[in-house]
């Protein structure tokens, strides 16, 4: 497995567990954070005994965000740090959405900025009733990374995300869910064990109708609807060539209950 600093990361019975470990520093967005995600997701993607990804964090925040510390040394070299670290990082959002293996997100505590583009990024997110998600970018001056002008107003609407990002909003868990950034609200106690429920229940399905329509849920936007029609039966004829598919549509019809192996 992967030498990471910033996460501990394991793969135990399809599941890729990937936990935000610099609990003493609140699990910032550093350098180092974002070097070694693109690393990780790059492993959860191409990993064929990964059906599922859960990501989790410990210590008393899910994650502060920016390293404002880093930001803060050098207005001259700035640019070029952001324009670095958020390669990284983009690189991964990019993986984990594309992957064929759904993510789960679980955010107990504060999520700050980045970690909420990454929580909206993710396909399923749980979060603790404490929980908070906060916007950020606004009250430093800056603007949104990490993909969060695309996921956060895909979960919530434009209007919605405006009024979180430029208004540097702090949601509630209840608030995040109702807006529809997050999916479920589970008390802090029930965090850990709703997780890795959803966890197992999505790594028990079948991965490669997942993975193709987390793609179609990422062109529907976008695609004129003759087109993404034409996608939806490409990506239906290649399922039906998998074994998952052609067992599938064979357990139903024999009145039992299909298993599913990801090929």
């Amino acid at each position: 497995m992967l030498d990471t600093e910033s996460f501990a990361v394991a793969i135990n019975d399809g599941i890729g567990h990937i936990t935000l470990d610099q609990a003493d520093r609140g699990n910032p967005f550093d350098a180092r954070f974002t070097s070694e995600i693109s690393l990780i997701a790059t492993e959860m993607d191409e990993n064929s005994d990964v059906r599922c990804v859960l990501l989790d964090a410990r210590g008393k925040y899910f994650s502060v965000g920016a390293d404002l510390k880093t930001l803060g040394r050098d207005p001259d070299e700035l640019p070029r740090f952001i324009k670095n670290a958020t390669a990284g990082l983009h690189v991964a959002l990019s993986r984990f959405t594309r992957m064929r293996a759904p993510m789960v997100v679980a955010v107990h505590g504060l999520a700050v900025g980045g970690s909420v583009a990454l929580s909206a990024a993710a396909d399923f997110c749980i979060a603790a009733r404490s929980a908070k998600f906060y916007a950020a970018y606004t009250g430093i001056g800056l603007v949104p990374d990490g993909g969060g002008t695309t996921f956060i107003p895909q979960r919530v609407g434009t209007r919605r995300a405006a009024e979180f990002l430029l208004r540097n909003e702090t949601w509630s868990a209840e608030q995040a869910r109702d807006n529809g950034l997050i999916n479920y609200v589970v008390d802090d106690d029930e965090l850990t064990g709703a997780a890795w429920d959803l966890a197992r229940e999505l790594a028990d399905g079948p991965t490669l109708a997942f993975g193709e329509i987390k793609n179609l849920l990422l062109s529907g936007s976008d695609q004129p609807i003759e087109a993404q029609m034409e996608l939806e039966a490409r990506a239906m004829a290649r399922v039906t060539r998998s074994e998952d598919g052609w067992n599938g549509v064979r357990s139903v019809l024999a009145k039992q209950p299909p298993t599913f192996h990801g090929r």
